[in-house]
């Protein structure tokens, strides 16, 4: 591998990654939004969760499931496009890791809007679906059943796949060091960006309990569509609010 190769890789896939697609599509639809205090209603608590990132979550509670979605699969292509480049391009060469990083380092820190992002699921995803589509696949529904049924904790079932990455790279790639040490970097990453939403549900949560992970799907439009996925493989009993989006 060479510095020089690695570098550009980087910093263009960085720069593609710090795209707030949210940003750019909330912008065209109404100028006047405002993304940086948007809030998500707790049912039975008086305070409103704050969403603190730009991202496909948070354009869907101001316009809707199908924009949220729509950007979510823009982060997701930010992120896969130039892996797959460069995976085309230098075949045997671990660029794709690099590119695969940076893209999830500027969606979570992008330099056009003072470092202000999002969270990296999205990208996580685009990029993981060039190095590994099946491990894709696997952490991604593993992640919903285990947090919608197991632990009735919607932010594992929204992340998870993040965390289960390392148990998946640890179990098929013992031997390529690589994988592993791709696998950290990106929860490291995760976990530093995530920790105002950390902070924000601990202290919900002295406050009110642990509220019911249907009804706090209900509230926003991509949780919606989470719950119906549930039901569809009659995985809840609660149907989901239908979504006028």
């Amino acid at each position: 591998m060479e510095l020089g190769i690695a570098a550009v890789v980087f910093v263009v896939s960085y720069l593609l990654g710090s795209i707030s697609f949210g940003r750019v599509v909330a912008r065209r639809l109404d100028p006047d939004v405002d993304l940086d205090h948007v809030e998500m209603p707790i049912e039975g608590v008086d305070e409103a969760y704050q969403l603190e990132s730009i991202g496909g979550n948070t354009v869907s509670m101001k316009f809707g499931g199908r924009v949220g979605c729509l950007v979510g699969w823009l982060d997701i292509l930010k992120a896969f496009i130039p892996t797959l480049a460069v995976r085309l391009i230098y075949p045997d060469q671990p660029y794709i890791f690099i590119a695969a990083i940076a893209a999830l380092v500027g969606h979570n820190w992008p330099i056009y809007y003072r470092f202000k992002g999002g969270r990296g699921i999205s990208p996580f995803y685009g990029g993981l679906f060039v190095i590994d589509p099946i491990g894709a696949v696997v952490v991604a529904f593993s992640s919903m059943l285990i947090g919608m049924v197991i632990l009735k904790e919607l932010l594992f079932a929204y992340t998870g796949g993040v965390f289960l990455l390392l148990p998946w790279m640890l179990i098929t790639k013992f031997s390529e060091p690589v994988y592993i040490l791709y696998a950290v970097i990106v929860n490291v990453l995760f976990i530093i960006a995530l920790i105002p939403e950390i902070r924000q549900i601990r202290d919900l949560r002295k406050k009110y309990g642990k509220q019911d992970m249907a009804a706090d799907m209900q509230e926003f439009p991509m949780g919606r569509s989470m719950l119906k996925m549930m039901e569809k493989f009659r995985l809840s009993k609660t149907p989901a609010v239908s979504d006028e989006e």
